[in-house]
Order: structure tokens, then C-alpha cells, then sequence
């Protein structure tokens, strides 16, 4: 990844104390989005370190995933599958194969969906995220895709604060390290 995307990423990032009734600060990653190189720069960074392994599709989670997932699809010439969740007004068309997650970091279980027509056996699935922590959506987006008789090559992520462990286990490879975005 160059340095300076990097860079670009740790200066336009924000965490935000949402007040008195919250328990911890919210990561703002809104100015990501909005600049046009970190935008041009964010997909080939993300798919570089599994472009030799030859990903056939590009599966991300709601919501941020919508953004980065087509990123990481154009940068590899790929197409791109959403993993819905389920209740956050999106709902797929069609059979969907669905799967829960573990508890997320605020002890959360998310249903996450995929369009069965848009992933199958054979396919070689890259899986995009904005930030990993505990790993519970990415089990969840693994377990759909082993349903269907994809394999998954790993996680690409922008920021990376899970334990070595979770990182190794779901094959993670990281823009940054969330040490690098201190509160």
C-alpha cells in the first residue's frame, strides 16, 4: 500500500464522543469517503496482497461494505455480492442463504444474507470489510459461503483490531493497524 494513502486514512479519520449516554467513542470514517484518492486508492490496496490468488467475487457486509466491496470488485475485474442484514430495511429478492453471527464486541448477533444466485460453488470469495474486531460478521459471511460451496480466500480490511489469533484464523490482511488511529 503506499504510504501516503496510508497517511491519507489516519488524517482523515475521527473518533466522536456521541455523549453521556454512550459507553464508547464511534469511529467517523465519513472523510474516507469523501476524498477522491483515498477513494481511487482504497480498492487496489485492499485486493493487492490476494490478487495472485485469483478471487472470483467480492463479498462485503452492510453498510460500509457497500462502498468498499465494488472498490475491491473494479480493482479486480470481478463482480461484487452484498451480505444483507437482515432488518436494515434492504431486503434481497429471491432465496438467500442466511447465517448468524457470533457475538459482536457489544455482545450483538447480526443475520447476514447473500442472494444464492450471486454465489456458488466454485467461486472464490474475497471477503471486504472497513474495520474487523472480534470477527463475528466475517464467521458469519464464511459460514454463507461455505453453504454454497465457495471458498474463501481471506478478509481484506481497511483497519485491523482484532487479537493476532482472530486475524490468522480469518486469513485478515489490514490497511492499518487501529493503534495508528488512537483516541
Amino acid at each position: 500500500m503506499p504510504a501516503d494513502l496510508s497517511e491519507h486514512l489516519v488524517a482523515l479519520f475521527r473518533w466522536i464522543d456521541p455523549g453521556p449516554s454512550s459507553s464508547h467513542l464511534v469511529s467517523d470514517v465519513s472523510g474516507w469517503w469523501r476524498d477522491p484518492e483515498v477513494l481511487a486508492g482504497l480498492g487496489p490496496a485492499l485486493v493487492e496482497p490476494f490478487r495472485v490468488a485469483a478471487p472470483t467475487v467480492v463479498v462485503a457486509p452492510a453498510v460500509t461494505g457497500l462502498i468498499l466491496g465494488p472498490l475491491a470488485a473494479t480493482a479486480l475485474g470481478v463482480g461484487f455480492a452484498p451480505a444483507y442484514k437482515a432488518g436494515d430495511g434492504r431486503v434481497p429478492a429471491g432465496a438467500v442463504s442466511w447465517a448468524q453471527s457470533p457475538p459482536d464486541f457489544r455482545g450483538r448477533r447480526v443475520d447476514l444474507g447473500i442472494r444464492e444466485q450471486h454465489l456458488g460453488p466454485g467461486d472464490r470469495v474475497l471477503v471486504v470489510d472497513d474495520w474487523v474486531t472480534t470477527g463475528a460478521q466475517l464467521r458469519a459471511v464464511y459460514a454463507i459461503c461455505a453453504t454454497r460451496g465457495a471458498t474463501v480466500l481471506g478478509t481484506a480490511a481497511v483497519v485491523r483490531d482484532c487479537p493476532a489469533e482472530v486475524a490468522d484464523e480469518l486469513r485478515v490482511r489490514a490497511l492499518l493497524d487501529a493503534d495508528r488511529l488512537a483516541a
